[in-house]
């Protein structure tokens, strides 16, 4: 009985031997070309697996680009943040205008980017002030990016003391006086720009017929009831607005004089910015416009102006020190003579 077992063990064992010997004969490979195949098989993998996904996000980055523009240009998208970023500047810079017909816009991956030149009028000329780049992701804008090109560029409004125009209620800050002296130093044969505060509110009509027809009132400060502590309810310093006082002819400009006057278009204006005012704050790089207590404020007890920018010839601004309705002055930009 042993022995059969020892036998089939045998015979196991030669099985087993001939079919690795065949195994190996059948091999014409060496195990270095094997290495080389199985190496160079997951190469290949790495370059498909790559090229698949170089397809994918070539068939990705062109549907989320018409994507981008459906979103910005379905329901006027693009137009709307274009209409809060303009309208914004026109009624929190002083003195401030655009020219719309210059601006660009660049819709990236769900976000945008526009760039506007804004202007300056010094005298009877328009003057290049800087240059404005607001960057929205999706409707939000972030703080703009803005290159001043002004000799004395208006100061961020941060406290009193960085105002330029003041309430005949609200406290002003000492030292103003030197600002007629050095408006007393300047050429004769110059323009320039002035920033006055009045010792009563009163009608930008009104403050018109004060000033007399040798100056142009370019803007004017309105009275919104926050200027006299110059801070909202919640204790957050607010950013003086109002509107250009003279017509602008250019077709596009909000305040052209066709169907309204400039009150009205500068009431229609913050209505239309309450409704984004989040957005309208962070563009005039303010805390807060504060328009839920400013527009009814307006709405009840109508447009009355504290303060307003002036500009025209230099020996004309310095006769304003004699006008009684005038509190405080500070001068503006001044070049040279080009009152026609």
């Amino acid at each position: 009985m042993k022995e059969n077992n020892h036998e089939d063990k045998e015979i196991y064992q030669s099985y087993i031997n001939h079919s690795i010997q065949d195994f190996e004969n059948s091999q014409t490979i060496n195990v270095k070309n094997q290495r080389f195949i199985i190496k160079k098989g997951k190469y290949m993998a790495l370059i498909t697996t790559i090229m698949i996904s170089l397809a994918i996000l070539l068939l990705i980055i062109p549907v989320m680009t018409l994507s981008s523009y459906l979103y910005y240009a379905i329901g006027g998208k693009a137009n709307h943040l274009i209409d809060i970023a303009t309208k914004t500047v026109y009624v929190t810079e002083p003195n401030i205008s655009l020219e719309e017909m210059e601006l660009e816009e660049h819709i990236k991956f769900f976000s945008m980017d526009i760039q506007f030149n804004i202007f300056k009028r010094i005298g009877k000329e328009d003057y290049k002030a800087g240059e404005y780049f607001i960057n929205y992701a999706f409707d939000k804008p972030a703080f703009p990016e803005r290159e001043i090109l002004l000799d004395r560029p208006l100061p961020k409004i941060s406290s009193m003391e960085s105002y330029r125009m003041f309430h005949p209620d609200a406290v002003k800050p000492p030292g103003l006086e030197v600002e007629w002296d050095l408006l007393k130093k300047l050429p004769d044969g110059t323009v320039g720009e002035v920033y006055i505060s009045l010792t009563k509110l009163m009608k930008a009509g009104e403050l018109e017929k004060q000033l007399g027809k040798n100056v142009e009132v370019r803007w004017v400060a309105v009275d919104t009831g926050l200027e006299k502590k110059q801070t909202d309810k919640d204790g957050y310093p607010v950013a003086p607005i109002g509107y250009p006082l003279q017509i602008d002819h250019t077709t596009w400009s909000p305040f052209n004089g066709r169907d309204q006057t400039n009150e009205d278009v500068f009431m229609d204006i913050l209505e239309f910015l309450r409704k984004d005012e989040e957005n309208a704050a962070k563009i005039a790089s303010a805390k807060t416009l504060a328009l839920e207590e400013r527009v009814p404020y307006l709405k009840k007890n109508g447009i009355h102006v504290y303060g307003a920018v002036v500009t025209g010839p230099i020996p004309e601004l310095r006769k304003l020190q004699e006008n009684e309705a005038i509190r405080t002055m500070k001068v503006g930009e001044v070049k040279l003579w080009n009152w026609k």
